[in-house]
């Protein structure tokens, strides 16, 4: 059931558009800078996360395994990652953790990029003694603990208890020999609950916001009769800007929705320190091919060092000072939940 799954999640992927609600990324406007004193040489866009070099902010974030169907999939987006020089987080590993001879999908991609930025994916409810498994399976640089409690309530075979899910990552945090994120699958992260997570020792979220990839309309088209609405969740600037102001010193990787490189250099100007897509890039390598894939990382790494010149930031950090304005309804939103965002548009 968990392997055809798999499958199925990555054919409705493919076949739905993204939402139904927006990122909201279209409400924040960045500030041009007319006078960038800046040649588009000087533009630096590599970063060092995890103890690994990245030659841009970007991570192919997670996307399936679990399957042998979809180990020609892992291999070759591991491929892209190291030709492009970007990070990758592989799919939920409870299956290979079930089932050693699944493990392969996921090992394919340590084999494929073996000094490159590999993140494991667990849920929140794993033993930090399985959670140890999936780290050494991909020989990961960190250890993604997902959060998908929308998900599960939308399966029909889905898990239905989720107390002492807090209590468990805490434990995973301790016990883990490498750096943890805790990371929602599409639904966001408020900023209560990512204040939650960093009282626990969580350095780490990706919020994984909404207005990408859902899986309750995935759920919808396998035939599941879900309790829960298409709209639920909170968009990703939204959630990305919550998380920001209410807590500092916490590293942010933004996800959810994300296509353009105008979207990442806005969501690092608000706060992120990486970027994850995941669905545009299944898209492209699924539907075109593994060279179209590797020339859009690159595309996209140009985009952003445009982008950058144009704000007048020479590297990923100066992001963070550059001014943006947060208008329409994530403006709204963050005014009622006491989020100023003057602190963004003053700068």
């Amino acid at each position: 059931m968990r392997q055809s799954r798999k499958l199925e999640h990555i054919k409705y992927a493919l076949e739905l558009a993204d939402g139904p609600l927006p990122t909201g990324l279209s409400d924040i406007r960045l500030v041009h800078n007319a006078i960038p004193e800046l040649n588009l040489e000087d533009v630096e866009l590599h970063v060092q996360v995890f103890e690994r070099s990245l030659e841009a902010p970007l991570l192919i974030n997670a996307i399936t395994g679990g399957n042998p169907g979809v180990l020609e999939i892992n291999r070759l987006l591991a491929r892209a990652a190291c030709a492009a020089g970007v990070g990758m987080a592989v799919g939920s590993q409870t299956g290979a953790l079930l089932d050693p001879e699944l493990a392969g999908s996921f090992a394919v991609v340590r084999q494929e990029n073996p000094a490159g930025l590999v993140i494991a994916n667990v849920g929140a409810m794993v033993s930090p003694a399985l959670a140890l498994q999936a780290v050494e399976m991909v020989e990961a640089n960190a250890l993604q603990v997902h959060l998908n409690v929308a998900q599960e309530l939308a399966m029909a075979e889905g898990d239905r208890e989720f107390r002492g899910a807090l209590e468990n990552i805490a434990k995973l945090v301790e016990t883990s020999p490498v750096p943890v994120i805790v990371k929602e699958v599409g639904f966001g992260v408020s900023g209560e609950a990512a204040k939650v997570l960093q009282g626990l020792g969580v350095t780490w979220i990706d919020i994984g916001g909404a207005g990408g990839t859902n899986f309750v309309s995935i759920e919808h088209r396998r035939k599941t009769v879900s309790p829960v609405p298409e709209d639920w969740g909170i968009p990703s600037a939204a959630s990305l800007a919550e998380v920001t102001a209410m807590c500092p010193g916490c590293n942010i990787i933004a996800s959810g929705g994300l296509r353009t490189p105008q979207d990442a250099v806005k969501s690092l100007a608000i706060g992120a320190s990486l970027v994850g897509i995941a669905g545009l890039w299944l898209k492209i390598l699924l539907q075109q091919s593994y060279t179209d894939l590797v020339a859009e990382l690159d595309s996209f790494k140009a985009g952003l060092r445009c982008l950058m010149l144009l704000l007048g930031a020479r590297t990923v950090p100066e992001l963070r000072r550059v001014p943006l304005v947060i208008a329409g309804s994530t403006g709204e939103w963050l005014r009622q939940r006491g989020v100023e965002t003057g602190q963004w548009s003053r700068r």
